[in-house]
């Protein structure tokens, strides 16, 4: 199947995962804040849910791709060794202004000695200053034992956030939080230097404005809606729009402001495709959810139209009549506990058929009702990151439209 994708529901035919692995065990009480994930999980168990996961996606034809393994291949490479290398030293904040020269100098060294899949591990599970044999000074005298030098990146179970196909091209994304700006980094050395992606044409990139994957919704051939507040900023969308635009990838943009709460971080933790006319979304915000249409003025301008109902908005912009809704559960209630469990982060395998969390009985039974084939998966020990089936995943082809 070719690269790419130009919606949220055409049939799912590739798609990047991250088995969940040592940098989950790297996360403590003290530093689970820190690196975003509300719990502790129980790896054994995430690991098994994820197997699940993998499985129902090849039950249903779906190719699957791991993140770690394409990164180990990729990092066979001399030029892409390097530049990992330098990047995680240096190119980070944390590597810039925390490692000092000396113990910087000794982890370029011991990363370059490392196998591709030893580096894999390092860059992912992070490095703790009582595991390093050298490189000893000020640093690591004055760091608690378990301090990292190099932070893991827990993060990556959440493959969407980091990169979003738009039609044939890869949009590497800009993470907000510092916890997770490597992940970026990591995924465009595999667009750029794996031999399954050569040639595919990047855009945006981890240097640009802030937009995250989950808040980047395909609602149909040529028509993106991106959630704009606590993750993506309105430059980050502003910036999108005008490459879309530029490459002739989107004709609207609707910019979709979200009040900055917790369990809505994403545009994907409100509302997610079901159809290619219907969506399951949160009814406790869906009245007050809102749109500007921005389109190509021409001469490097924006047309910005005024806010309307988000759903309305959509609808004329994807050239339908109405865009159904399915609500997350049955009451106010019931509705905040299923969105918080990622009740509407559903992954569409195809028109009308979605893969969502078991737990969720409530939202599962209303897709249902309305028509939606939903394949249940387990995601007790997944979901202590917030994220659902939507989140652990990326596509990276699906039948056009």
């Amino acid at each position: 199947m070719t690269l790419g994708a130009d919606s949220e529901v055409g049939r799912l035919g590739t798609v990047l995962l991250h088995r969940p692995g040592r940098e989950l065990t790297r996360l403590t009480p003290r530093n689970n804040d820190k690196l975003l994930f509300d719990g502790i999980p129980w790896v054994a168990r995430a690991q098994e849910e994820h197997d699940g996961f993998a499985a129902a996606l090849r039950e249903r034809g779906v190719e699957v791709l791991y993140l770690t393994e394409l990164l180990t291949e990729t990092l066979a490479d001399d030029g892409a060794r390097a530049q990992a290398i330098a990047t995680a030293l240096g190119g980070s904040e944390r590597g810039a202004l925390t490692l000092g020269d000396t113990m910087r100098t000794y982890l370029a060294g011991f990363l370059s000695e490392a196998s591709p899949a030893e580096l894999t591990d390092h860059l992912t599970a992070g490095i703790r200053n009582d595991e390093v044999r050298g490189g000893f000074g000020l640093v690591t005298s004055l760091l608690a034992h378990d301090d990292f030098l190099l932070d893991p990146l827990p993060n990556l179970l959440f493959t969407r956030d980091s990169s979003v196909w738009i039609r044939d091209r890869a949009a590497i994304t800009s993470l907000a939080m510092p916890a997770r700006r490597r992940e970026t980094e990591l995924t465009e050395l595999i667009y750029a230097h794996h031999p399954r992606f050569t040639g595919t044409p990047r855009i945006h990139g981890p240097h640009l404005e802030h937009v995250e994957g989950g808040d980047v919704l395909l609602l149909a051939p040529g028509v993106i809606a991106v959630g704009v507040g606590e993750r993506t900023t309105p430059a980050g969308a502003e910036r999108l729009a005008r490459q879309v635009f530029g490459h002739r990838l989107a004709h609207t943009v609707l910019a979709v402001p979200i009040a900055q709460e917790r369990a809505t971080m994403h545009l994907d933790t409100i509302a997610t495709l079901v159809d290619v006319d219907k969506m399951v979304i949160y009814p406790n915000v869906a009245q007050s959810l809102v749109a500007h249409a921005v389109t190509d003025a021409g001469d490097g301008e924006l047309a910005i139209a005024d806010a309307r109902p988000f759903l309305e908005a959509a609808a004329e912009a994807m050239g339908i009549e109405e865009l159904h809704h399915v609500d997350t559960g049955l009451d106010p209630v019931s509705a905040e506990r299923e969105q918080w469990d990622d009740g509407n982060n559903t992954l569409a395998l195809s028109p009308g058929v979605v893969v969502a969390y078991e737990r969720n009985q409530q939202t599962n039974a209303a897709l249902a009702a309305a028509g939606i084939e939903v394949v249940t998966i387990a995601g007790a020990e997944l979901g202590s990151g917030r994220g659902g089936p939507r989140c652990m995943s990326c596509p990276i082809a699906r039948t056009p439209l």
